[in-house]
């Protein structure tokens, strides 16, 4: 995924996320450091949000489940992975990958799997520990391999 496309398809769901979390526009605009019009403009689909308006209420509302659910897991992870094209440091525990994940391979106990609505890849040690991820299927395989 791209930035673009992130900003669209996250746009869309700010009034959602503003509605799961019971806040007025007066107190989500404030909360996203822009003015309560910028954000009518917003939620009326006449104008999309910034990069930087989508980055914060990722930070500030990653546990939202409307989130969750649009980028298939945390959304820090997927922004994370936009901005560094790869991650390469151990992370938190995973669900292992129940769900949204699909299992691409598997060796010495490592598992590659895909995200089913983001794309990109990932790999899980032993424990169900994210180690690596990646929007590159190559990057991501060449390092399963290493392991």
């Amino acid at each position: 995924m791209t930035q673009e496309e992130i900003v669209d398809l996250l746009t869309g769901k700010i009034k959602l996320v503003r509605t799961e979390l019971g806040y007025t526009q007066d107190k989500m605009a404030d909360i996203l450091g822009i003015s309560k019009k910028t954000l009518v403009q917003i939620e009326k689909e006449r104008m999309k949000a910034s990069w930087t308006v989508i980055v914060a209420m990722c930070a500030l509302f990653r546990n939202s489940d409307i989130l969750n659910h649009a980028l298939g897991g945390n959304p820090l992870d997927v922004m994370e992975l936009v901005v560094h094209e790869y991650v390469a440091v151990p992370k938190e525990k995973t669900w292992g990958g129940h769900v949204w994940w699909k299992e691409i391979d598997s060796r010495k106990g490592y598992r590659l799997q895909q995200n089913v609505i983001s794309q990109h890849f990932r790999i899980l040690d032993q424990n169900d520990y994210r180690v690596y991820s990646s929007f590159e299927e190559n990057e991501a395989r060449k390092r399963l391999k290493e392991i």
